[in-house]
C-alpha cells in the first residue's frame, strides 16, 4: 500500500520533468518512458523499477541537462531504489 502512494508520487515528479519546457527535449522523453516502463504492470515491480533507474540514470549523466532537472531526477532514483530495497526484504 505504501509502495502505491511513493510510485504515485515518482509519476508526478516524473510528469512534472516531461512537462517542463525548460528541460531538453530528449530529458522530457525519457522522463516519459521511464513513467511508461514503470506503469508496465506485466512485469514484476523489481523489473520496472531497475528498467526505470536505468533510464533515469542515462538522463542524469547527460551534459545538457540544468541543474533542477538533474536534481529530480536523482531524488527519484533515490525513491525508487528505496522502493527496491523494500521490496527484496
Amino acid at each position: 500500500m505504501e509502495s502505491e502512494v511513493k510510485i504515485k508520487q515518482i509519476m508526478d515528479v516524473l510528469d512534472q520533468l516531461a512537462e517542463d519546457t525548460s528541460v531538453p527535449r530528449n530529458i522530457r522523453r525519457g522522463a516519459t518512458d521511464a513513467k511508461t516502463v514503470l506503469n508496465k504492470a506485466a512485469n514484476a515491480m523489481d523489473v520496472r523499477v531497475a528498467s526505470a533507474v536505468n533510464i533515469l540514470d542515462e538522463l542524469a549523466n547527460d551534459p545538457n541537462i540544468p541543474l533542477h532537472g538533474r536534481t529530480q531526477i536523482w531524488n527519484v532514483i533515490s525513491q525508487l531504489s528505496q522502493l527496491e530495497g523494500r521490496k527484496s526484504k
